[in-house]
């Protein structure tokens, strides 16, 4: 553990397991609060520097989400110290539906209310389709974790298939980029911020529907999936719905 965080060293530390980002994650009970330490393996293709800079936008727009307590390279790891967020994330509303779908499209539309030319991140389907093919080179892609959909395909084949079936981006606003439930967050049933940032930046708004969807799928069938773009305001696209799940398995 890098000398700076040594003063954690004695608290206790629960290990956080929901989420899909590689890193390891850890909750630290302090007084009335607690911290969240973030460690990734040191590598050109970690996404913990990403997160410190998109955090630091966050906090400037006064947007809910964890604040930076510290940031540190060492002994082969990232190490990213952050506040917590008050609230649960969204997969523990499940058996309340109706108020999952308020909470999940309230947040969504304010972070999609953002402007987007405040925002210094270019998530575009170049800049996009480019982490995606370096995440193959560099072996980060899990095949054995694609959807059902995309099960026995190779990570270059879903590339081949994102380059060929590219949509027009029509539609570009503040996206969280990994817009599931376990990355929402609510309060007395309230939108309270989100977590996992890394991947925020400006890009299609079906960047984050399709995950949001996916997600809602996946948890409780399409059902809620239409009630939520009920509530956020939009029609299902199938096509864009289908283009950013695919693209996500690059990351």
């Amino acid at each position: 553990m890098p000398l700076q965080l040594k003063p954690l060293a004695d608290r206790e530390w629960h290990a956080t397991t929901i989420g899909k980002s590689g890193a390891s994650v850890w909750r630290i009970p302090m007084a009335e609060n607690a911290l969240f330490l973030k460690a990734d393996p040191a590598h050109e293709l970690s996404e913990l520097s990403a997160e410190v800079l998109r955090l630091d936008y966050l906090a400037e727009m006064g947007f809910p989400a964890p604040r930076i307590v510290d940031y540190v390279d060492g002994e082969g790891f990232n190490w990213l110290l952050m506040t917590e967020v008050k609230g649960k994330d969204l997969t523990h509303l499940v058996d309340e539906p109706q108020v999952l779908i308020q909470v999940l499209a309230d947040g969504l539309k304010r972070l999609h209310a953002l402007d987007p030319a405040s925002c210094p991140f270019d998530h575009s389907l170049d800049r996009r389709l480019s982490d995606g093919k370096a995440n193959i080179l560099g072996g980060r892609v899990d095949e054995t974790d694609f959807d059902d959909r995309h099960e026995g395909w190779t990570a270059q084949q879903v590339y081949d298939w994102l380059v060929a079936q590219r949509p027009a981006e029509t539609d570009r606003v503040v996206t969280h980029g990994d817009a599931s439930l376990p990355n929402f967050l609510a309060g007395d049933s309230r939108f309270s911020g989100i977590v996992d940032c890394a991947r925020l930046g400006v890009a299609d708004r079906w960047q984050d529907l399709a995950l949001t969807c996916w997600s809602l799928e996946f948890n409780g069938g399409m059902d809620m999936v239409h009630a939520f773009l009920d509530a956020y305001g939009v029609r299902f696209d199938a096509e864009r719905y289908q283009y950013y799940c695919a693209l996500d398995e690059l990351f």
